[in-house]
């Protein structure tokens, strides 16, 4: 009796101190079913859509000229004022990634600076030209005396969204 109350004790600190902290870094797009998206593009019908925090570590791993599939969850810092047709989305700290549209064939309302998105694509790093860096600041309302301070190529975490949701 006593050494089968003494497994049990045991059994249960085994138990105790084997339970995880960890976060989860992903959730699934049926995990979201039940909130109310606004789709864009391709549905987005991925098993793993990353935070912002995880998907920043992916971009940190990539060297230009790589690609990955993925999906991930941020919100919108920047969109395209003229069109739709771009946006600029947080990750960690202060990175962010600029997001296009595959193909062009679709855009996102100019107006969901702030709010929560979810995009499926290939994420990719580019040095982006100091003439494209000023054609986007222009697109985003930006001031002469902004435009033309932008002089030097800048390395960019870069998006090409298949498919994108937009918490309604």
């Amino acid at each position: 009796m006593k050494k089968n109350a003494l497994f049990f004790v045991g059994l249960l600190v085994l138990i105790g101190c084997n339970s995880s902290t960890k976060t989860e870094n992903f959730f699934s797009v049926n995990d979201i079913s039940g909130e109310n998206y606004k789709s864009f593009g391709n549905k987005v019908s991925s098993d793993q859509i990353y935070n912002k925090d995880a998907i920043a570590e992916k971009y940190e791993n990539l060297k230009e000229g790589d690609t990955v599939a993925v999906a991930f969850s941020s919100t919108v810092n920047a969109v395209c004022k003229a069109k739709g047709c771009w946006m600029k989305v947080a990750l960690d700290n202060d990175k962010e990634t600029m997001v296009k549209f595959k193909d062009y064939g679709f855009f996102v309302p100019k107006n969901i600076e702030n709010d929560t998105i979810i995009v499926q694509g290939k994420a990719f790093v580019i040095e982006m030209s100091v003439d494209e860096q000023r054609h986007f600041a222009s697109d985003a309302g930006k001031t002469e005396e902004e435009i033309a301070s932008i002089t030097t190529p800048k390395k960019t975490y870069s998006f090409v969204a298949e498919g994108v949701l937009i918490k309604e």
